[in-house]
């Protein structure tokens, strides 16, 4: 059961900006899906009356509109059933489902560019050929907000009498002019819509086409009870509720996309105006950006290998205050930190030769031989923070109960050494240069977050000459030891900073970094490896994992 609480409870940390859901539903919706009958889950369900009413809506007769399990079911159908094996045009980037329900039925896509911009009208009438069977206007596009006019479709309708113009609007709510309409008065044009979007109903899939009786019918061939009837009785109360339930919604994410793209502009991230729920964002490093995000608890959207995308992030605005504010903040942590902190050993010390050594020849002190992969799996699993405490842990495993007080005097005489002979600690060096340091502290103020003694942490910076870079040391004696978040908390104090990165080479470093609010960066220490050292912090929430610290500037805005 824990295990199971842990998951749920890192998915509530979580805000979820990647699937363009809408807002929360209103509460009349909410009460409208708590009120359903036992009838309505053990009844077949019957779509005719949210399909009457989204008739009478827009003007047209109930045959011409059929509900479907979201907009995504009316687009396969509509594939499927009017274009498999057939020649459609399609403006890209565009809602990636509609090329995949494509290759599934060997439709031949002419691709048009749309990155930004007007719709490329004259280019989409230049691709069209005797054989065109299907031309696509996604309006708001997804993934760019871009927008369609009247007078695109009204040119696209006349350029191709021939063929089916399916028309996009999933994101018609938040766009200036809905062309509803517009594409249901043209002679062969399917309008598809949702209400998953601005009504936030995403969970309970419910989506219509609509458009002449003709293109209508044949759709109907698939499964005869696509949706839910809990689902259409809670669509049909949207339909019930006063228009402006809706115009409030949308007013919400209308001032977001604003204040975002604000927000963007100041951290020197381009964007362009949208009209949907979402902005699509174009930043020097995708792939860093958006784990970096994930990081700092907040996922947004990213695409590989797609084309006109490879620098882009979508970011769907939650139409709510809190959630709003979380972004911004996890943006501003990822484009705009105000420090960077380090872990000391492993990041800036070499310890290979002297804390690893020391845990090797402890352990053997006490009769239990320890091996560095125990001590390297010890460390990936976590808690591990406290060599000390981890030596103790290694020798009760054997079936070797030692006091950790007695541990720690042990280990101190190997570590520390004498006059009359050198200890391990002899053997660290500074990973990072002076210069590189002094290159990085110009950038950012920079703090060690270290789990050794005061003394020991002091007298290392102090002995490679490199003391003066940092303005905040936080050792063992000044917070828990990681993974609790204090001593990062701490640090972010005592620099008077709120936003950071964070650079460890364990599990604990990057726990610590994530609960504080903190970008993780994970840098691999003498001795391991980038390929076997990368998994194990990205799958704990790093950010990045670097080969050594140094390459840290390249990540920095």
């Amino acid at each position: 059961m824990s295990g199971r609480s842990d998951v749920v409870q890192e998915e509530e940390r979580v805000l979820r900006l990647d699937l363009n859901e809408g807002a929360a539903p209103p509460r009349e919706l909410v009460r409208a899906l708590a009120a359903q009958r036992g009838d309505a889950m053990r009844r077949y369900p019957r779509a005719s009356a949210l399909e009457a009413a989204l008739a009478a809506r827009h003007g047209v007769a109930p045959e011409q509109v059929l509900v479907t399990a979201g907009g995504d079911e009316a687009l396969d159908r509509i594939v499927r059933v009017h274009l498999a094996g057939r020649r459609a045009i399609l403006p890209v980037p565009t809602f990636e489902m509609i090329e995949r329900y494509g290759a599934a039925e060997r439709v031949r896509f002419d691709r048009v560019a749309w990155t930004r911009g007007p719709f490329p009208r004259a280019a989409v009438v230049r691709a069209i050929g005797r054989d065109t069977a299907g031309l696509f206007v996604v309006s708001p596009n997804n993934p760019t907000g871009l927008v369609a006019t009247a007078a695109d479709l009204r040119a696209l309708a006349r350029a191709a009498p021939r063929a089916l113009l399916v028309v996009d609007l999933a994101y018609a709510e938040f766009a200036a002019d809905d062309l509803t309409s517009v594409a249901l008065a043209l002679p062969d044009a399917v309008v598809v819509r949702t209400f998953s979007k601005a009504w936030g109903l995403a969970g309970l899939r419910v989506g219509w086409v609509a458009g002449p009786r003709a293109r209508i019918e044949p759709l109907r061939e698939g499964s005869p009870f696509p949706v839910a009837g809990t689902s259409l009785a809670v669509a049909a109360a949207c339909l019930a509720l006063p228009r402006a339930a809706l115009r409030v919604r949308v007013a919400r994410v209308r001032a977001e996309e604003r204040a975002l793209r604000r927000e963007l502009g100041r951290q020197g991230v381009a964007c362009e105006p949208s009209q949907g729920n979402f902005v699509l964002a174009r930043v020097r490093d995708a792939r860093f950006a958006r784990l970096a995000l994930a990081a700092a608890g907040v996922v947004v959207k990213r695409w590989s290998g797609r084309d006109h995308l490879d620098d882009a992030l979508r970011i769907t605005l939650p139409g709510e205050a809190a959630s709003f504010r979380r972004l911004v903040a996890a943006l501003r942590t990822v484009f705009a930190p105000e420090a960077l902190l380090l872990d000391l050993d492993g990041v800036v010390a070499d310890v290979s030769r002297s804390y690893r050594r020391a845990i090797v020849a402890t352990a053997a002190r006490f009769g239990v031989d320890v091996t560095a992969d125990e001590i390297v799996a010890a460390k990936d699993a976590g808690d591990a923070n406290d060599d000390w405490e981890l030596t103790r842990r290694l020798l009760a495993r054997r079936g070797r109960r030692v006091a950790l007080a007695a541990v720690e005097r042990e280990f101190e005489r190997l570590y520390q050494g004498s006059d009359a002979r050198p200890g391990l600690r002899a053997a660290e060096r500074s990973l990072i240069a002076p210069r590189e340091l002094a290159a990085l502290s110009r950038r950012l103020p920079l703090a060690i977050v270290t789990g050794r003694p005061r003394r020991d942490a002091e007298r290392f910076l102090r002995e490679q000459r490199i003391a003066r870079f940092f303005r905040v040391v936080v050792a063992r004696e000044d917070a828990a030891p990681k993974p609790d978040p204090a001593p990062v908390a701490l640090a972010l104090r005592r620099l008077g900073v709120s936003r950071a990165w964070m650079a460890g080479d364990t599990r604990d470093d990057v726990d610590a970094a994530r609960a504080a609010g903190v970008v993780p960066i994970g840098v691999v220490p003498p001795g391991d490896s980038l390929e076997r050292l990368a998994p194990v912090l990205c799958s704990a929430g790093a950010a990045m994992v670097v080969p050594r610290v140094g390459a840290i500037a390249e990540l920095l805005p």
